[in-house]
């Protein structure tokens, strides 16, 4: 469906102008919560933040999230990383619904569960957004405006009562995810991948031109693990089917197809900060994983 009148801006500054959200403010409280209900500047933005995000989309609108695109029409559920940059195309003439952000940290501080990147809700190539019933939609509209309301409150437990609140709605969506997402760990392969892949995904995003990934290899993340290469190579195939080397390379070819797309760095700029020495080696990697080369990519996306 083509949109009529197509805006784009980065969700952060989708928020009533009454409600400025600060990194401070959230590094201090570990959480805000607000109402959307505004118009969107119409320019493309590629920012990332270091909060995760729940939201209640009610608008139509786009989500260009990475390198994938989900069109919203309807009331929808929707989970962000801050590892994973996204942003809003806007059918409507506004953004409406809900906003909760929220650190790793505030959602574990009585919690020693794994951490969020490995939540089947937020980890790369996991389902970000869910369509809602009317049913659904009423209930977690109701838990949005529970945290609005007690977020203003001076009640002394207020932080571990929207944490409770934030945990039914990550639990709402995870009864709708199909059963084969959820991780558990039966045995020391399983844990090690695990490691492995969180340490992976601390590789990113990728934030500055000048910021060049340090651990490129599967070399590098066993020796970081603490562990012999071919240990680590063994878990990691024996869990998942796929080579360590396959993972690093599918996750920077995720993370360059979102540079492309997201930013106006040069191939040049992208290709140093995903670790390659030269452009060229880069070009090579990429048209080799994808059949394309990155000025390619860049022009068709």
């Amino acid at each position: 469906m083509e949109p009529t009148n197509p805006q784009v801006a980065p969700p952060a500054q989708a928020v009533n102008s009454h409600q400025a959200v600060t990194s401070q403010e959230l590094k201090l409280k570990g959480f805000k919560a607000y109402e959307v209900d505004t118009a969107l500047n119409p320019s493309l933005s590629y920012r990332r933040r270091d909060f995760y995000k729940v939201a209640l989309v009610t608008s139509h609108c786009t989500v260009h999230y990475a390198d994938r695109s989900i069109e919203l029409n309807g009331t929808c559920l929707m989970f962000a990383n801050p590892h994973i940059p996204y942003s809003i195309e806007l059918h409507d003439p506004f953004l409406k619904g809900y906003s909760c952000l929220f650190t790793e940290a505030y959602m574990r501080e009585n919690d020693r569960s794994e951490s969020l990147q490995q939540s089947p809700l937020f980890k790369v190539g996991g389902t970000p957004i869910f369509h809602l019933s009317e049913e659904q939609m009423v209930y977690a509209r109701g838990i949005f405006q529970k945290i609005l309301a007690e977020q203003s409150t001076e009640y002394l437990y207020k932080g571990d009562l929207i944490r409770t609140y934030l945990q039914l709605l990550i639990h709402e969506a995870l009864r709708m995810q199909p059963t084969e997402s959820f991780v558990q760990h039966k045995n020391a392969s399983s844990r090690i991948t695990s490691l492995f892949q969180e340490l992976l995904e601390r590789q990113f995003p990728v934030e500055s031109p000048n910021q060049a990934m340090t651990l490129k290899t599967a070399q590098d993340y066993a020796q970081q693990l603490g562990m012999h290469v071919n240990h680590l190579n063994r878990a990691v195939k024996e869990v998942t089917g796929k080579p360590t080397s396959v993972h690093i390379a599918e996750r920077v070819i995720g993370e360059a197809k979102a540079l492309l797309h997201h930013t106006s760095w040069s191939t040049a700029e992208v290709a140093y900060s995903l670790g390659f020495e030269y452009p060229t080696y880069f070009n090579i990697f990429f048209k080799k994983h994808t059949g394309t080369t990155p000025l390619t990519f860049r022009r068709d996306t």
